[in-house]
């Protein structure tokens, strides 16, 4: 893993961060300091499956869903059920 100056840094930015997306991290110092590590994220890629929606059509939600345990909850919270 190489250093680099922050001047060096925003000079090549484009170039570093391209580097470090394919897996070559690289430390931005400051005065010979080193202050952060930059590396790639453990981000899922377009072509990965996405999760959202995985279970579509394999749970069914009731129409009453929204009143399932009313009275029980309206006797908890003092309700008059």
């Amino acid at each position: 893993m190489h250093t680099v100056n922050i001047h060096e840094a925003k000079t090549h930015l484009s170039r570093l961060v391209e580097e470090a997306a394919k897996g070559e991290p690289f430390i931005i110092a400051k005065a010979g300091r080193p202050l952060v590590k930059v590396t790639a994220l453990d981000a899922p890629t377009a072509g990965q499956l996405r999760r959202v929606g995985f279970m579509v059509g394999e749970i069914d939600v009731p129409d009453d869903f929204d009143l399932m345990g009313r009275t029980e909850i309206e006797q908890l919270f003092g309700g008059d059920a």
